[in-house]
């Protein structure tokens, strides 16, 4: 609007940046709106994940410890006379 009251080339030239300016912050805006859509998918996945490994250090402290009690042999025994 400004190029077109005052005619010159400077507003012009204004003008032009004005509209540049209005295409880069859509183009900012779009790839930040990706940019969070791609972050909410790392946090569901993250969250995925984090739930998956401390099932798996949990399980793998559970066969760490040692058994709560003596078992019973299985099995035939045999008495060796000599």
């Amino acid at each position: 609007m400004l190029s077109s009251v005052l005619r010159t080339e400077q507003a012009v030239q204004m003008s032009i940046l004005v509209v540049e300016a209005f295409v880069q912050l859509r183009e900012m805006l779009s790839t930040h709106k990706g940019l969070a859509h791609k972050l909410e998918e790392l946090e569901r996945t993250v969250g995925v994940h984090d739930q998956t490994i401390v099932q798996l250090i949990e399980a793998i402290r559970q066969l760490m410890e040692p058994p709560s009690k003596k078992r019973k042999q299985i099995g035939f025994t045999t008495e060796k006379k000599g």
